[in-house]
């Protein structure tokens, strides 16, 4: 018998078990990762955060995500729901919304769409920050004098240079 075959039928029931994508929100995440990893896929969630809620669920961040039980499913799913509720507000990634002056924490598409309308909003009203999405030139002060540039080409193209200078060579024989 090979290492690779499996000793008794243990590995089909796994596999029968096993999900292999859950649906937080309008994310389908991978169910053959472990829970951490599944999600830092969903937009807001990084590892810290995948750790936080992974504790606050009950759930081990180790365990195959596709493998747990409904009822841990929907602890992981309440807990990325109330995020905002259970870590520091520093923690989260909207702090004082400029509306309503609440602190959450946004995931998924919530999250891009609120980031589209925050620089639409600096762009009507002509900030700093928004003349800068509009030129498309950095926005946090990086430098710009060496990088971020789109246009041009980057080094030589040696290549190019010499069927030119060949091509030259063929014309002046004629």
């Amino acid at each position: 018998m090979s290492a690779e075959e499996p000793q008794d039928g243990s590995t089909e029931e796994e596999e029968e078990n096993l999900r292999y994508f859950v649906r937080i929100g309008q994310t389908d995440l991978d169910g053959t990762k472990t829970v951490e990893r599944s999600l830092t896929e969903m937009n807001g969630i990084g590892k810290r955060t995948a750790r936080i809620v992974a504790e606050t669920a009950g759930v081990d961040r180790t365990a195959t995500f596709g493998r747990l039980d409904e009822e841990d499913i929907d602890a992981v799913v309440s807990a990325v729901e109330n995020l905002a509720n259970e870590v520091p507000p520093w923690l989260t990634n909207r702090q004082n919304d400029f509306y309503t002056g609440e602190t959450t924490h946004r995931i998924g598409n919530d999250l891009q769409q609120k980031r589209r309308h925050d620089i639409n909003r600096m762009q009507m009203i002509n900030s700093y920050k928004g003349i800068r999405h509009q030129r498309g030139q950095k926005v946090r002060g990086q430098r710009t004098k060496s990088t971020g540039r789109t246009e041009g080409t980057i080094g030589v193209n040696v290549e190019a240079i010499r069927e030119e200078a060949e091509a030259e060579e063929g014309g002046d024989d004629e």
